[in-house]
């Protein structure tokens, strides 16, 4: 008589909770669901590790960690609170960027995708081939395709990256163009 081969026995909820936080915090990087799934062996619904990503979001709460949605998936972060305190252990300097960096960041964010001329005609400036070249430097802008003009310019968008480093899941969590117009306009009176 044959022995059938064992099939693998299904973690439990709390085995399953366990690997997921354990990845989580692992990572550099957001998961995606999809990711995580790869983690076990068996097929996990996807409602399963969404209700128990949702349960670590809650057992994480008024910590000084926080497990996040971003736009690539789902990761820890330190909350706003004690980032003050952890920014005094760095011995560099966060980045800084000048207007027309940020004018042009905004331009993508808000209007993508974009030609440099589009962004030239709204900044009513020439746009440095630096400014554009930084910005893909950091991740946070891509080429997406080519308009349908003659000269074929880049057209250009925001990637994941972007969205993930600033903590959002899509464009539409952006704040009001306005409200981004007061911080520029309060930064110049400093």
């Amino acid at each position: 008589m044959s022995e059938l081969p064992e099939q693998p026995q299904s973690p439990s909820p709390s085995e399953v909770k366990r690997v997921l936080e354990a990845a989580l915090l692992a990572s550099q990087d957001a998961m995606s669901t999809g990711e995580l799934r790869k983690l076990f062996e068996q097929e996990l619904d996807h409602a399963l590790i969404r209700r128990l990503l949702d349960e670590l979001r809650e057992d994480w709460a008024g910590r000084g960690v926080e497990l996040v949605q971003v736009s690539s998936g789902w990761r820890f972060r330190t909350t706003a609170d004690v980032q003050p305190y952890l920014d005094r252990l760095k011995n560099e300097k966060p980045a800084k960027y000048s207007r027309a960096v940020l004018e042009t960041l905004a331009i993508i964010a808000y209007r993508q995708p974009v030609t440099r001329g589009d962004i030239e005609d709204i900044r009513g400036v020439a746009v440095s081939p630096g400014i554009i070249k930084a910005l893909e430097g950091r991740g946070w802008i891509d080429s997406v395709g080519y308009r349908e003009v003659p000269g074929r310019p880049a057209l250009y968008a925001t990637t994941r990256r972007f969205l993930d480093d600033l903590g959002l899941r899509t464009l539409a969590e952006l704040p009001p163009l306005a409200e981004l117009q007061k911080v520029m306009e309060f930064n110049d009176a400093r």
